[in-house]
């Protein structure tokens, strides 16, 4: 790993040196700390940046022109505009990025499991690594040089999660560290140590003392990783996900027979992994992970000892809610994601689904959402028999956009027989539908004549023909527009690889 640690400097920001050069200059030590020392180590691009100092929080302020400080534990926010940030470069409304600057600190025991009960300053960088949670987030970085007393560096190496000294103290100061790790071991595709998850096991249970969202928001990490499936399997393993999201676990050994290869919880993770192989975003993923949380509690024997799921998905969709309330997810999440398991099993059967059926559910469930219903659809099908894009979900595609295809009508004229009637002086009747055909099939040829002037003079010249001529004309138009409609659904067809 010694290769990774040298000329980290270049891959270091202009905004984040300007921090670290004016405290330097001001004769304080600056060192990049945590996860950002740890991504130029990996060489991953930093999500966020944070500093360590000798300097206290008056110092900080005292050197910059703008700060934020609202906080009980000495970590100042530097406001570095980008007039800053960049060379000879003004803009009338300066844009800012925030960069957490903290004083080395040392912490005493957390009596509610989130915070530490009280913060002491130090004047050591040891200190303050000391208080860090794995120590592959307990490196700092200074002059280009690593400061690694926890052995992050190795563990790097070796891929792996490992708490800073005791885990068991670790896990009992912040429980969601529990968490933390996990989703640290699947985006990184690291394993945890033997001794951490002895002591995730041991401490599951503080996992309930900590808040909805502070789980939730781990959790979405966990789910938006490349690996999301390892992960839930890790929660369950380590006895958490009974704590989190129990009703996943009825899922274990849920047998569902027919089509079906897999248990329900073998099922929802390989949705899952699915969506996440298809980098899908969040929405998709959760409804993948819960589109058949409801099978177990809906699970009855059929006939030859076959078994029957009916109303799953009206059941899965009440406990998909009740699991995101309680991780308090926002409204917004909640109705989407409980509109699509509930709505998830409309596309089951291709030979009795209508094109009028299809165009019901896409009113239901919203043509924004139609594509993420068929997204989890697929889902479905691949956690069925690791099988992709089947001809039935092709035909459910095809049928979607057949369904959402405007069709060629007189409605696209410039003129209409309102216009007919005021303007022109044309009786409502046959003659005025053969007039509009007409135009039709005129304008179909050359779209560019399909003008308020030029059509309200070839209605004034077809309004002197009479009934038959003006008849065949309309007929005409009309099988000009079906010819046009059936070419357009082939050419749909065509592209899923369906046959009409």
């Amino acid at each position: 790993m010694e290769q990774n640690t040298k000329n980290l400097i270049s891959k270091i920001t202009k905004e984040v040196s300007y921090v670290t050069d004016t405290l330097e200059k001001a004769g304080f030590e600056a060192y990049l700390v945590g996860g950002c020392v740890r991504d130029l180590v990996m060489n991953r691009e930093p999500k966020d940046w944070d500093v360590t100092t000798n300097a206290k929080p008056d110092q900080i302020i005292g050197l910059f022109e703008k700060t934020i400080y609202e906080n009980i534990f000495g970590t100042v926010g530097v406001c570095v505009s980008c007039e800053t940030k960049k060379d000879d470069v003004s803009r009338e409304t300066p844009e800012y990025m925030v960069i957490e600057v903290t004083p080395y600190r040392i912490e005493t025991k957390y009596s509610d499991f989130r915070h530490p009960d009280e913060v002491q300053f130090s004047d050591k960088i040891e200190d303050d690594l000391k208080r860090r949670d794995f120590s592959i987030n307990a490196m700092s970085y200074r002059k280009n040089a690593v400061t690694d007393i926890f052995g992050g560096l190795k563990d790097i190496q070796d891929k792996t999660i490992r708490a800073v000294g005791d885990p068991d103290d670790r896990f009992s100061e912040d429980a969601l560290r529990m968490l933390r790790a996990i989703r640290f071991a699947v985006q990184l595709n690291f394993s945890l140590s033997h001794e951490t998850m002895e002591s995730i096991l041991k401490n599951k249970d503080l996992i309930k003392k900590i808040s909805g969202e502070r789980i939730r928001d781990e959790f979405v990490k966990i789910i938006m990783s490349e690996n999301p499936s390892a992960g839930i399997v890790m929660l369950q393993k380590l006895g958490l996900l009974k704590h989190i999201i129990p009703e996943l676990e009825e899922g274990i050994g849920c047998v569902q027979g027919g089509a079906h290869l897999y248990d329900v919880w073998e099922h929802l993770l390989m949705a899952l992994q699915h969506a996440a192989d298809k980098n899908w975003p969040l929405e998709i993923r959760l409804t993948a992970l819960f589109h058949d949380i409801g099978k177990p509690r809906s699970r009855r024997s059929g006939e030859k000892k076959a078994y029957t799921f009916y109303g799953h998905e009206v059941v899965g969709a009440r406990m998909a809610k009740k699991i995101m309330e309680r991780l308090k997810f926002s409204n917004k999440e909640i109705i989407l994601i409980e509109k699509l398991v509930r709505n998830h099993m409309f596309f089951s059967d291709t030979e009795l689904i209508t094109l009028s059926a299809v165009r019901r559910i896409i009113t239901k469930v919203g043509v924004e959402n139609i594509w993420l219903l068929m997204n989890v659809r697929e889902c479905d099908r691949v956690g069925m028999k690791k099988k992709e894009a089947p001809y039935r979900l092709r035909k459910y595609f095809a049928m979607i956009e057949e369904a959402l295809h405007d069709p060629i009508s007189v409605g696209a004229l410039k003129i209409d027989g309102e216009f007919m009637i005021k303007e022109l002086g044309i009786k409502p009747g046959p003659r005025m539908g053969w007039m509009l055909h007409a135009l039709l099939e005129e304008v179909l040829d050359v779209p560019e004549k399909n003008t308020v002037e030029h059509l309200s003079e070839l209605v004034k010249s077809l309004n002197m023909l009479g009934d038959a001529e003006l008849r065949i004309l309309g007929e005409r138009g009309k099988e000009k527009k079906e010819e046009l409609e059936e070419s357009e659904i082939r050419k749909l067809h065509t592209k899923h690889g369906v046959r009409k």
